[in-house]
């Protein structure tokens, strides 16, 4: 029987320790292709390529996987893959193992989470991956037996429409880990400074720093299990459509 054909993609660079697992883990489950941005492209959203152009190259591989560098964003690896290199549309998109979380708020500017994004709007099986550390020495094995685990469910029994998963790991040794919790995203925000300095030729210039708020404390969310040693698997929707507010825009008469 025919192996599933499996796409792999991250935002840190193709190169990164984090899709490197991925990869390993995703061997064990279908064919592997891999079409990851050739530099790290984290921050990016759902950024694509539109005044420049992009160059894709077949790089040697360390396994049975073919892969691919690509000049753009993680959202463009995505449309490469699924437009020019694949010839046929895989069952599943994973993207990841991002190095650092993106809970909360966080998903909206993560180009990790933004593949997986974009696979949905495919409608194609899509998980983005990420581990709460940003370190490029972080161990990665705790969560590999969720990442299988998590992929294996997805291949089998699939996902609701235009839905994709985010999925995040806390960074503790696999004998902390609690399990899995399914989970809705936690209200949160950045607090932002732009840090202002100054380049050697006296030109000023800005560093954007900042500290994530959380502003949700209920155990549903996302934050409260990444903080109490659970995986955190948020169910994300390609639509962005505010249905609670409809009624409220039309009670105001915005027609008049």
């Amino acid at each position: 029987m025919k192996k599933p054909l499996i796409l792999v993609t991250n935002d840190d660079g193709i190169t990164a320790p984090g899709i490197r697992n991925l990869i390993s883990v995703m061997n064990e489950l279908g064919r592997v292709v891999v079409v990851a941005p050739d530099k790290p492209q984290s921050g990016m959203g759902h950024a694509i390529t539109i005044n420049a152009t992009l160059r894709v190259n077949k790089i040697k591989s360390d396994g049975p996987q073919q892969e691919y560098s690509c000049t753009g964003t993680p959202v463009d690896c995505v449309k490469v893959a699924i437009n020019e290199v694949l010839k046929e549309k895989p069952a599943l998109i994973v993207s990841g193992i991002n190095h650092g979380s993106n809970s909360s708020v966080n998903v909206i500017y993560s180009g990790t989470m933004s593949a997986a994004v974009e696979g949905a709007l495919e409608n194609i099986p899509s998980i983005g991956f990420s581990l709460c550390n940003f370190s490029i020495e972080a161990d990665f094995s705790p969560a590999l037996k969720y990442v299988k685990s998590i992929a294996e469910k997805v291949l089998e029994k699939g996902l609701p429409a235009r839905t994709c998963l985010n999925v995040n790991f806390p960074s503790v040794p696999a004998e902390m880990i609690q399990g899995v919790r399914i989970c809705r995203q936690a209200l949160g925000y950045w607090e932002e400074e732009l840090d202002k300095r100054t380049d050697p030729s006296g030109k000023e210039y800005f560093w954007l720093t900042g500290k994530f708020k959380n502003l949700d404390n209920a155990e549903d969310t996302d934050e409260w299990a990444l903080a109490n040693n659970y995986v955190s698997v948020v169910p994300v929707l390609t639509d962005f459509t505010a249905h609670s507010a409809i009624e409220h825009l039309k009670s105001i008469h915005l027609n008049k």
